[in-house]
């Protein structure tokens, strides 16, 4: 049996059991260390984060935050458990595209031509990564976000609900955009960035 482990019995770790169902997973089990939390959907909570490492099991790690995500999944590299890759059937994912172990590609995403997408990244529902675009590790692309083409994310960045980048512009390691935010120009600085034109808060 085609078995996977999530770590996050979260909202995110919903989605990303709803995918791993339609890839043809038959079982699916969640490792959380909330110990009030006995079910993530219709799914079981077997055991804390740990445990996963006990399980005959391949893994994933669905929490949005990205520091615990990229912890915990260069965790599972060191102990040699298999992370997927998990992109919806619904996304349109260009023939060329390379994408990192641990990233899933949600329903109606669109990633274009040329773009490489790091390891441990989240392209959400309905995002848009257009051609030559270059996403490093443990990126969050959020919910309807439009990522122009030619542009370049540093690694644990979050791009808040709605934002949009426009084409050609480099966003530093460790950014938070806010949601409905629009960056026009290049981000030199980590930090949190809101509005439009996008500035730093």
């Amino acid at each position: 049996m085609k078995t996977l482990g999530i770590i996050g019995a979260s909202g995110h770790g919903k989605v990303v059991a709803d995918i791993a169902k339609k890839l043809g997973y038959e079982e699916i089990v969640f490792f959380d260390d909330n110990p009030e939390v006995d079910y993530c959907g219709t799914y079981p909570v077997v055991g804390v984060t740990q445990n996963i490492f006990e399980c005959n099991c391949h893994a994933f790690v669905a929490i949005g935050n990205p520091m615990v995500r990229s912890r915990l999944l260069e965790q599972l590299e060191r102990e040699e458990k298999y992370v997927p890759v998990l992109v919806h059937p619904s996304a349109v994912v260009a023939e060329d595209i390379q994408l990192g172990t641990g990233t899933v590609v949600a329903a109606g995403a669109v990633i274009n031509p040329g773009a490489r997408i790091g390891k441990g990244c989240i392209i959400n529902t309905c995002s848009s990564v257009d051609h030559d675009c270059i996403v490093e590790d443990y990126v969050h692309v959020s919910v309807g976000t439009h990522v122009a083409g030619t542009v370049c994310i540093g690694h644990h960045t979050w791009v808040g609900t709605g934002a949009t980048v426009s084409n050609n512009v480099n966003i530093c390691a460790n950014c938070m955009i806010g949601a409905g935010a629009v960056v026009c120009k290049d981000i030199v600085e980590g930090g949190t960035y809101i509005g439009v034109p996008a500035k730093k808060k």
